[in-house]
């Protein structure tokens, strides 16, 4: 009877240490930037904001839909849920709710600032298990450039920190090099 109860505590103990790992949840942050050469701000800045650009920028991005938006050009607010794949897992799939502020400063104000404040909610297992992540995307002028820089905030499991990380920058990644060569392509045919 001892060995039994024993037996059974440490299958419990081991239990509760797997459930622990995987729903405990540790904050990370990812940084990257980049130079769109002889860009304005404002143009890169517009091509961003523009949820329907996303699928271009991020291959991981399936489908969306805009769920509301509100305000005008110098503050516009947007809700977006979306279906997206995990890059190195691609049948494995998420649904997210972003809710965006897309900013550009008055024109009283010198440098003009161009940003894009974002918060999301990804789900996966149908809505059973959801993280959260937030990211800023400014863009700067650099004299005829654009310096393009994105601060990620996530959360992920912590049995997952590797998995979440590659996910990030390899998302983070795509969109910096598909914007470059959409931007440089377009300077090509001008």
């Amino acid at each position: 009877m001892r060995r039994w109860n024993i037996r059974n505590i440490a299958i419990l103990i081991a239990c509760s240490l797997i459930i622990y790992m995987i729903c405990a949840r540790g904050r990370h942050s990812y940084e990257i930037d980049g130079i769109i050469k002889n860009t304005k701000p404002e143009d890169v800045w517009n091509y961003v904001a523009d949820f329907s650009k996303m699928k271009l920028l991020n291959p991981t991005i399936l489908d969306f839909k805009i769920l509301s938006e509100s305000g005008h050009i110098h503050d516009w607010r947007y809700t977006v849920e979306y279906t997206e794949h995990l890059s190195h897992w691609p049948y494995w799939f998420n649904v997210g709710i972003g809710q965006y502020i897309v900013i550009k400063s008055m024109p009283d104000k010198q440098p003009q600032t161009y940003s894009i404040k974002s918060q999301h909610r990804t789900c996966f297992l149908k809505g059973l298990y959801c993280l959260r992540s937030e990211s800023d995307f400014d863009f700067i002028a650099e004299a005829a450039n654009t310096h393009c820089r994105e601060s990620v905030r996530y959360e992920c499991p912590l049995f997952f920190g590797g998995a979440c990380k590659q996910e990030v920058i390899y998302q983070r990644k795509a969109i910096m090099y598909n914007l470059t060569n959409i931007f440089n392509s377009m300077k090509r045919k001008h």
